[in-house]
């Protein structure tokens, strides 16, 4: 709220010059003296308690544009989050792609049919990410966080996760040919029509993955998975997995 005192009128100058005890005070006192009065006589003038009032309302308006116009803004800095990732399309390294990648994410954006090919995005950060039809081929993600994603019909041959958490990730009907999944967290994870053919599961924790109906595990490499399922190992092994500890095995 504005509020305004209202100024006492200035003494005249005749009292005032009275009072003076030295006379080298007069000049300083009498330019103090006429500013009192200026001051005075504006204190009276509406139209500056106006202009007063215009200032505050600017500021509200200017509050109001701000947050009216903050979906332009969200729109806008997602635009450049998907020019960033679409402009390193198919290149190596990371080009600004974890930042825009965890951005949209963060910001309950889908990712479907995102293609990361190659790219470098280790410990990117993607929790419930919506990647279904992505192509993560041959992409960098060791170390990374992907819990609960849907990777569902993804492209992920040759993707190295090593060391990632996958827990309850979704990999129905994805294609994970020669990825990289040792020491991953796979538990809870969906492998529903899952191509594993010469992917390297070493020392991976299977506690409660979905394995029933995946497509192939030729030549998937087991050993020393952690936590696996009932009957597992077995039907593994009879559908031409091996258990390798040795890479080179």
């Amino acid at each position: 709220m504005i509020s305004h005192l209202e100024r006492r009128r200035p003494e005249s100058w005749a009292s005032l010059a009275a009072g003076l005890k030295h006379r080298w005070m007069i000049p300083f006192r009498a330019f103090e003296w006429l500013w009192e009065w200026v001051a005075y006589a504006l204190s009276h003038w509406s139209f500056l308690e106006v202009l007063e009032y215009l200032g505050s309302f600017s500021v509200l308006i200017g509050v109001i544009f701000y947050f009216s116009e903050s979906g332009d803004r969200v729109k806008q800095r997602h635009y450049q989050a998907w020019q960033v990732i679409n402009t390193a399309q198919g290149k190596g390294g990371s080009g600004g792609r974890i930042e825009a990648l965890q951005e949209l994410n963060k910001d309950n954006v889908q990712l479907v049919g995102v293609d990361v090919s190659s790219a470098f995005l280790q410990g990117i950060k993607l929790e419930h990410a919506d990647l279904l039809r992505a192509d993560i081929s041959a992409a960098d993600l060791r170390g990374s966080d992907l819990r609960f994603s849907d990777f569902t019909y993804a492209d992920l041959r040759s993707t190295n996760f090593r060391g990632s958490d996958l827990q309850s990730a979704s990999f129905s009907n994805a294609d994970l040919k020669d990825a990289d999944l040792v020491d991953v967290n796979l538990a809870g994870a969906k492998l529903d029509g899952a191509d594993l053919s010469e992917a390297d599961l070493r020392s991976a924790n299977l506690n409660g993955v979905r394995w029933r109906q995946i497509r192939s595990i030729k030549m998937a490499n087991i050993a020393g998975v952690k936590a696996p399922p009932e009957g597992f190992i077995q039907w593994a092994l009879q559908n031409g997995a091996v258990d390798a500890p040795h890479a080179d095995e």
